[in-house]
């Protein structure tokens, strides 16, 4: 079965590698979804989830994030995530996010309030 390299970074921090047969992200163009043997990409990220479909010796599974901008990379079989924020949904602070959402919607911060958004549907996704 043919597999990605998957390596999530956000700057300041390694977030999660491992092997996949799926990715899907969010794109300047659109979500895309990215699966073994895909031409290769180079893509702008914008604030959204991305959804890693893992596989390898841990079995198959669901890994998911809240990424805030950056940029994707894919070639010869290698997937590279490179955020500028990441949290996987484990990591997501729900009260906090909440406290977030509310902070932005009283002061009509719309790229605070989409942010805020995602940070939920992530930690929503979360197994």
């Amino acid at each position: 079965m043919a597999e990605l390299d998957v390596e999530l970074v956000a700057a300041d921090r390694s977030v999660w590698s491992g092997k996949a047969d799926m990715v899907i992200a969010r794109t300047t163009s659109g979500d895309i979804g990215i699966m073994p043997n895909h031409q290769p990409l180079l893509g702008v990220l914008q604030t959204g989830p991305v959804t890693i479909r893992t596989t390898g010796e841990s079995g198959q599974g669901t890994v998911v994030a809240a990424v805030h901008g950056g940029f994707l990379s894919y070639a010869d079989g290698k997937l590279s995530v490179l955020a500028e924020i990441a949290e996987l949904a484990d990591e997501i602070d729900v009260e906090r996010a909440e406290r977030a959402l509310e902070k932005a919607k009283a002061d009509t911060d719309s790229h605070a309030e989409r942010r805020a958004h995602v940070r939920l549907a992530a930690a929503a996704r979360k197994n």
